[in-house]
């Protein structure tokens, strides 16, 4: 019981600093034109002085990432706080290690590898997300996975000319955590993986996990990273001209549907995709818990 509620804590003190702007944002809540303080949310108007919040109708307000999110989605601490770890991008939380050697705010700065610590990444992509070593391994090889020095599975998020412009991060210990390299830019490019055969058609999905995860499930598909539910990455208007057949794969929860919704406004030419479990890689992990 110790060791979950220490975990818990740890997590908590990882989402609780992120900015109540990137959660509202995220949530698809719509910022007042008049007043740059309010914003209109699925609980009603909410009145921002970060860290605080006030729910003037509700007479309800808190302060911080964890009470918006108990908040605007009606959950209990645990779950407020395992929903920012998992849905949420941590940009504004990232690793000490990499902060500290960051010269510019928006020069890209890759966490080095750490072969040593690749096992740990394989067997956690493997054991845990169920990913197959015939899809890891290649990618290992190329160089657009592979560990740090944090024990962080780090996917390259690749641009024009296959040139690196970020980095999704994911925590393989105890803590959950999730991020972006600092000075990543996803608008530019993403992590990408291809089925057995060349296609035109991409399935969109909100994390490197959950591309390579719909990938498995649907062989005859290419899947790309947004690096969250990002409804009109600057990348996708190209695809598009260039004949692709695109779907959005977005989560299957409201976040998932409003933005894959806003992408389909913005794109008429996208189709909906919904996962049959909340994201790719449960579905994937289900299957193959059931075979």
């Amino acid at each position: 019981m110790s060791d979950c509620y220490n975990e818990l804590r740890e997590m908590a003190d990882q989402v609780r600093n992120i900015e109540l702007q990137t959660i509202l944002l995220h949530l698809g809540a719509r910022q007042d034109r008049l007043d740059k303080n309010k914003w209109h949310t699925s609980q009603g108007c909410l009145s921002i002085t970060p860290p605080q919040f006030m729910n003037w109708k509700r007479q309800v307000g808190g302060g911080g990432a964890i009470d918006l999110i108990m908040h605007l989605r009606q959950c209990h601490f645990k779950t407020a706080v395992l929903y920012l770890s998992n849905n949420i991008l941590l940009t504004s939380v990232q690793p000490k290690s990499i902060i500290k050697h960051s010269c510019k705010k928006n020069q890209l700065k890759l966490p080095a590898r750490n072969n040593q610590n690749l096992p740990q990444i394989v067997n956690y992509l493997n054991e845990v997300r169920s990913l197959p070593l015939s899809l890891l391994n290649p990618l290992i090889e190329s160089g657009r996975i592979y560990a740090d020095s944090r024990n962080n599975a780090v996917f390259l998020l690749l641009g024009k000319e296959k040139t690196s412009v970020g980095a999704e991060l994911r925590g393989t210990g105890a803590s959950f955590w999730r991020g972006m390299a600092a000075g990543s830019n996803k608008k530019n490019g993403g992590f990408y993986v291809r089925g057995n055969a060349r296609t035109n058609k991409i399935i969109l999905c909100e994390s490197a996990i959950d591309s390579m995860s719909c990938v498995i499930l649907n062989t005859c598909y290419m899947a790309i990273s947004t690096s969250g539910a990002t409804p009109n990455p600057q990348w996708l208007k190209g695809l598009i001209e260039k004949g692709y057949d695109i779907y959005c794969g977005f989560d299957a929860d409201e976040t998932g549907d409003k933005l894959a919704e806003k992408m389909i406004s913005i794109h008429p030419t996208v189709k909906r995709l919904r996962p049959q479990r909340h994201d790719w890689n449960d579905l994937l992990t289900h299957s193959s818990s059931i075979k």
